[in-house]
């Protein structure tokens, strides 16, 4: 069997050849098996090395892992069966397994390092460069007892990361109202959707669906307080202990391939390109906010001093509904005005025509695609009449699922074998009978920020070496395509061109539009603030000695240091905080991203962001070419220079 008769032949809907545990275990084992006979004959071969007999089938083995790893990565964080996320946490295991003895095979190494490439394209010289600087930085140099210590780390590490996400996707607490008056200020929609027990008490978890609405718009500060503890001890205590081993295994990890720290080890091959430049860059952003959070502040407490003189503090609980009521009284904004107009199945629907005319590509719903649950969408992507892509929707909260927002890729797209497939894995409102699916607009936002990775992955799917194809860039620069297409969700015509309430069909005002983006200007400082406390921590969890590293002392010191909230004794926000797993130090790449996004956007009309030609631009120099070129290249081709401070300083700045 060839990788040809695997990928060229099959691009039919993923799920189709796994949806039974027999059919995902043969099709996980074919792909495992596949890459061992591609990787015997690389190390079997005895001629000259050249691109097509030793880097071509390399690249086939990297399509075969990521294939069989973004896919059980995917199912073990979204299947409704407990069957099928365990198999998927077992095959995640081999994957990886196999993925990190690969990187430290000195043969495959010293194949790959004596091909002769000097006739080769630049693309391909830039993949085979990337390549090897990445076998180093696996510590493919090192001896072999050094190289089995590292092996057996990496594997402990996939086990402990498991574990961490699975004490969060599972940890979903709750509370009760004890009756409907404790609902005051909550909207109608919500309050229609949560009836009383038998008892007269009122469920409410953690999840965004309850949390979100609650922390911006209900009268009873217990109410929200309760939940807020709940909301910052999820997947507490057990992922205290999970959290120390993660940071204790890295850092071995990291002194075994010659680096002082984990920081320093993850952030060598960024953007930023050390940890002590992280560090800087966090300190910068946290100096230039530093007023404007001061007067954000300054007008929460204001405002709470009309309901109590003597309050001196805002407590974390009272930041998001103070926030709304500083919106309506200074702002005259009224957040649960703009919700009736922001029903899912329009948001959804507006999103995929809005980025269809932006960058000319048809989305056409797949009704006969096979997929994980009766919630979940396929659609598929044309461009000229051919299919380029496909992703799945799966929006809605439901129990076991993954509980957060983002894209997973399914199957990274590679030129003239496989389209890409990927899905979006969200929790929004809706999904439940007599449930209109009303959003907050932050939801909007969410929703336009994760189609952007989604869109991201898609039109960068078609490399020639899947070893760069899809969102293969620096992860310091891959949030800033996202973070881009949020900027169309605060757009007044593109607001209107699909938000309308649900009950009239009017289309949301200008009036209204322009009130919420005046709105919105306040809290940015609050909000950079928090970022910058979430990147300090996330750095210094892995900047420093294990030893040296108590999660909970960390968590209240840089929170009363960089936010002007205090700690709340009692919560364990860190063990919840996915992004300590995933981006492990490296947190600071949403603001970084940001910078390079604010940038981006000045390249646009702001009064015509649906001008196709700079569109066209955008997606031709950043977004196509995926990790074929160095991200500081990608920025440079779009704007023509280097990425500076001056479109974020202005949007700090803009009242």
């Amino acid at each position: 069997m060839t990788l040809s008769s695997i990928f060229s032949i099959d691009d039919s809907p993923f799920y189709g050849n796994i949806s039974n545990t027999d059919k995902y275990k043969l099709k996980q084992e074919e792909r495992l098996s596949e890459a061992k006979k591609l990787l015997l004959q690389i190390t079997s071969f005895k001629g000259k090395r050249n691109v097509e007999n030793t880097l071509v089938p390399y690249d086939e083995i990297i399509i075969l892992l990521n294939v069989a790893a973004s896919q059980s990565n995917l199912l073990e964080n979204v299947h409704p069966d407990s069957t099928i996320r365990k198999i998927s946490e077992e095959y995640s295991q081999k994957v990886s397994s196999f993925a990190s003895e690969l990187s430290l095979n000195k043969d495959v190494f010293d194949a790959l390092n004596s091909i002769d490439i000097a006739n080769a394209d630049e693309t391909t010289k830039y993949y085979l460069q990337k390549t090897l600087r990445d076998f180093k930085l696996s510590g493919v140099d090192k001896d072999k007892a050094t190289r089995e210590k590292i092996k057996k780390l990496r594997d402990e590490l996939v086990l402990i990361s498991q574990a961490f996400s699975r004490n969060i996707r599972e940890g979903v607490r709750s509370i009760y109202a004890n009756n409907v008056a404790e609902l005051d200020g909550l909207p109608k929609d919500f309050i229609d959707l949560h009836k009383p027990e038998t008892d007269g008490r009122i469920k409410l978890t953690i999840n965004y669906p309850d949390a979100v609405p609650v922390f911006t718009y209900a009268k009873n500060e217990l109410l929200r307080k309760k939940l807020f503890m709940e909301y910052n001890n999820r997947a507490y205590p057990k992922n205290i202990e999970v959290l120390d081993n993660l940071i204790l295994k890295r850092s071995e990890l990291a002194v075994l391939v010659n680096f002082n720290n984990y920081a320093a080890y993850v952030t060598a091959d960024k953007m930023v390109s050390s940890e002590k430049n992280v560090s800087e860059f966090i300190e910068k952003i946290a100096k230039a906010a530093k007023e404007k959070t001061k007067k954000d502040y300054e007008q929460l407490l204001a405002r709470k001093k009309l309901d109590n003189t003597s309050s001196t503090e805002i407590s974390p609980w009272e930041s998001g509904y103070y926030s709304e009521l500083v919106r309506k009284q200074n702002y005259n904004f009224d957040g649960q005005k703009v919700r009736p107009y922001f029903q899912y199945n329009k948001v959804k629907q507006g999103i995929l025509d809005v980025t269809s005319k932006l960058f000319g590509v048809e989305f056409k719903q797949n009704k006969n695609a096979p997929v994980w649950h009766n919630s979940v969408e396929c659609w598929e992507i044309f461009e000229n009449g051919k299919l380029i892509g496909r992703f799945y929707l799966d929006m809605h909260p439901r129990e076991n699922k993954y509980n957060h927002a983002a894209q997973f890729d399914i199957r990274a797209g590679v030129k003239n074998k496989q389209i890409p497939e990927a899905a979006l894995i969200c929790n929004f409102p809706g999904g439940k009978e007599n449930d209109p699916g009303l959003m907050e607009h932050s939801d909007v936002e969410t929703f336009f920020h994760e189609f952007g990775h989604l869109l991201h992955t898609i039109f960068a799917g078609n490399q020639k070496w899947a070893g760069i194809t899809g969102i293969s860039t620096e992860w310091d620069f891959v949030e800033a395509p996202s973070q881009l297409l949020e900027e169309w969700a605060w757009d007044v015509k593109t607001l209107q061109s699909f938000a309308k309430h649900y009950q009239t069909n009017e289309p949301i005002s200008e009036v209204l539009v322009n009130q919420m983006r005046r709105a919105s200007e306040f809290g940015k400082g609050l909000q950079v603030s928090q970022q910058m406390y979430y990147a300090k921590l996330s750095l210094s969890c892995y900047d420093r000695n294990p030893s040296d590293v108590n999660t909970t002392e960390l968590v209240k010191n840089l929170r009363e240091k960089y936010t002007p909230y205090k700690y709340v004794d009692g919560t364990h926000f860190q063990c919840s905080f996915g992004h300590l797993d995933g981006y492990s130090a490296i947190y600071y790449t949403y603001m970084w991203s940001l910078v390079i996004a604010k940038d981006f956007l000045s390249m646009f009309d702001e009064e015509n962001l649906m001008d196709t030609k700079v569109a066209k631009k955008y997606r031709d120099n950043v977004l196509n070419p995926g990790g074929s070129l160095p991200a500081k290249n990608l920025v440079q081709n779009f704007l023509g220079r280097d990425f500076n401070f001056d479109g974020w300083a202005k949007w700090l700045e803009r009242d």
